[in-house]
């Protein structure tokens, strides 16, 4: 999970201008915003980087990690 597609809302750019920036297709960038794959960690820095902001500016915090379930194959059975 990131946080990628709010903190360009917030500065009122788009997905094809942080595409132009960190040398990805507007595709791969697409997907790292709507949270379909996610990018590597050196890819995270720069982007942090061109966006002024901190790495962790682009993670949810704990609290958004909390009201998520792990999937259905990582849980493990109930025990009657």
């Amino acid at each position: 999970m990131n946080r990628i597609k709010e903190v360009l809302l917030d500065q009122g750019r788009t997905q094809q201008w942080l595409a132009a920036r960190i040398g990805k297709s507007y595709v791969v960038t697409t997907n790292y915003c709507n949270n379909k794959t996610q990018p590597s960690a050196e890819t995270l820095e720069m982007i942090a980087l061109i966006l002024e902001v901190k790495v962790s500016d682009l993670l949810p915090d704990t609290e958004e990690m909390e009201g998520l379930s792990k999937p259905k194959w990582k849980r493990k059975p109930d025990r009657k």
